[in-house]
């Protein structure tokens, strides 16, 4: 079997935090060494204590202002792979970013889904957190980008 049947589409799931760079940066990787597509996610979620009447859908709402902050992201993390082709950024405004995720997978029909791992604790440990969701609910392969050992943004604490 050749490696370029395998994995043909990819969605890489980045968010807001210092780790996106490393989970575009495998993402691409990964379509470079498979001649895959790659598209990128970002979910945001707007916050519950947020009224839901200034979350009305015109120009100058936070949805609105956020959704631009997160394309330029986008466009500058697309910036570090010059030689590949990445599809028009995805941003998507819910409460449930896994399922986000997972949706879009399934209507680009992804092969795979990359995305970071984040810190576990706190309320994590017991609602769960995005990663572990897209991992466990899934019905395509998952490729989860850790932290590497002494990077600050690793999420645990030091004690």
């Amino acid at each position: 079997m050749n490696d370029e049947a395998l994995i043909k589409s990819i969605l890489a799931a980045v968010d807001a935090s210092d780790r996106a760079p490393n989970v575009f940066d495998a993402a691409a990787a990964l379509a470079a060494k498979f001649g895959a597509n790659l598209h990128v996610i970002r979910v945001i979620a707007i916050p519950p204590e947020f009224p839901p009447a200034a979350a009305a859908s015109t120009a100058d709402t936070l949805p609105a202002h956020l959704e631009a902050i997160a394309i330029a992201q986008i466009s500058e993390l697309t910036l570090r792979a010059p030689d590949l082709s990445v599809s028009q950024p995805i941003v998507a405004v819910g409460h449930q970013p896994w399922r986000i995720i997972l949706e879009n997978a399934r209507r680009l029909s992804a092969d795979l889904i990359v995305l970071g791992s984040h810190g576990y604790g706190g309320w994590d440990r017991v609602l769960g957190t995005t990663a572990g969701k897209v991992a466990d609910l899934a019905d395509r392969n998952v490729f989860i980008v850790h932290a590497q050992r002494g990077d600050a943004t690793c999420g645990h604490s030091k004690r």
